[in-house]
């Protein structure tokens, strides 16, 4: 067993190609834990969010404060409240962040592939999509 005290878990910023506003991303699952598997908490400030991307595994998100809006490419912006869950399949472009008035916090759990990598970066989401537009 071992155990990991929050404050001994460092946070890092999202970078600027891979997010639109501050973000903040604590991974819990870093070293020394040997698996393909990624879980980290990601708070997101009002109207941030992150690129459009997909993850080979697919990914889960768990809300677990503010409120979040969520898109996948051709559906319309979901917004997700404290408690609930989303699944994006593996490889299906999507993107998500807080919603404008309020910080947002969840729980990401995916995996990563034989190469070590869990996502796929794309273009940033506009502000037309972020607020419903296509």
């Amino acid at each position: 067993m071992k155990i990991t005290r929050s404050d001994s878990m460092s946070a890092s910023q999202g970078p600027a190609e891979y997010f639109t506003g501050k973000v903040t991303l604590q991974e819990i699952t870093g070293q020394p834990y040997a698996s393909d598997l990624r879980a980290l908490v990601v708070t997101f400030e009002p109207g941030a969010r992150t690129a459009w991307h997909t993850h080979p595994h697919g990914q889960l998100l768990h809300i677990m404060s503010g409120v979040a809006r969520v898109q996948r490419a051709g559906g319309k912006v979901e917004s997700l409240q404290p408690g609930d869950a989303v699944w994006f399949e593996p490889d299906e472009r999507h993107w998500h962040g807080a919603g404008p008035a309020q910080a947002m916090a969840h729980l990401a759990v995916l995996r990563a592939d034989e190469s070590g990598r869990n996502a796929t970066w794309l273009e940033q989401v506009t502000d037309a999509e972020y607020n419903g537009g296509r």
